[in-house]
């Protein structure tokens, strides 16, 4: 049986995200889909699997809902087992639940669309251009592209912290990049807020470059919030270039693992050689206070 995972988001008015979460609900039970769906009165983002023929129907009575209509939805295979459960709420904002003081409204303010192809273009021409990933810390670890810009953000709510250290590229073409694009829409947007100039969004998120380009402007594999944790794109004449490293030791690994501090479970690249007895290891540059 073939498995298929979605990745979505959209803009969009939700006068009642708590009926549509019941719709939601409803709907996912009704093919036997797994995975994470955020509602708010701003939209939607969820990521779902299911059988390959019960997310086609999914997404067949999404586009028949007016406030869904013509969501791109980013597919990649699955194992049915990407999720353990599914979990639908409703919260302040669909990235993260505490956004609402940045006040950007993507319909108001965002960075210009770029799409996988021209970014392409613009990369092998040398175009003097800036890419600024805007996803967490320990997700570019074990994959990004070439030469971009790597805040250090344990969480996207860290943003307006780094906003000083992005200030050398305010006069820049900056290029915002993230997994699938629903928190390039806010950081390219809020970046425009603090006085940046000409500010680009990559369409459709690195997962799209990454099947249009596997293993050549982006180097390394692409960390993803399911039971898969890393998602790899594969060609018949390249390999991808493992850049993660051991927190430990420092040699080339993809190991993820949670550190067993319940009062951390910072996220973390360990090799099989450095984990403790039982598995585990704890944080080696020293652990966090959970926030």
């Amino acid at each position: 049986m073939e498995y298929q995972v979605l990745l979505y988001y959209k803009y969009t008015d939700i006068a009642d995200p708590q009926k549509v979460m019941l719709w939601q609900k409803s709907l996912c039970e009704k093919y036997g889909l797994k995975g994470r769906i955020i509602l708010a009165q701003e939209g939607i983002n969820g990521t779902v699997e299911g059988t390959t023929q019960n997310t086609i129907l999914y997404m067949q009575e999404m586009e028949k809902h007016e406030s869904f209509k013509e969501i791109t939805y980013k597919k990649s295979n699955g194992t049915g087992k990407s999720f353990k459960k599914l979990s639908i709420k409703v919260r302040s904002d669909i990235v993260s639940n505490k956004l609402t003081d940045w006040q950007v409204n993507p319909h108001e303010i965002t960075g210009k669309y770029v799409k996988a192809e021209v970014l392409h273009e613009w990369i092998k021409n040398k175009k003097d251009i800036v890419i600024v990933d805007m996803r967490n810390d320990y997700e570019h670890k074990s994959g990004h592209f070439k030469n971009s810009v790597l805040p250090q953000m344990e969480t996207f709510r860290d943003l307006p912290k780094v906003i000083p250290q992005l200030k050398q590229y305010k006069d820049k073409t900056i290029v915002t990049v993230c997994t699938g694009g629903v928190r390039c829409e806010k950081a390219s947007g809020f970046l425009i807020k603090n006085g940046f100039k000409d500010v680009y969004q990559l369409r459709d998120g690195i997962v799209t470059y990454m099947e249009q380009y596997p293993n050549q402007d982006f180097k390394g594999k692409l960390y993803v919030f399911d039971e898969r944790v890393l998602m790899g794109f594969q060609t018949n004449t390249l390999e991808h270039e493992v850049i993660g490293t051991c927190a430990k030791c420092g040699t080339k690994n993809e190991h993820y693992i949670n550190c067993k501090n319940d009062n951390c479970h910072r996220h973390l690249i360990v090799c099989e050689n450095c984990l403790d007895a039982d598995g585990t290891t704890f944080c080696p540059q020293g652990c966090r206070k959970m926030k």
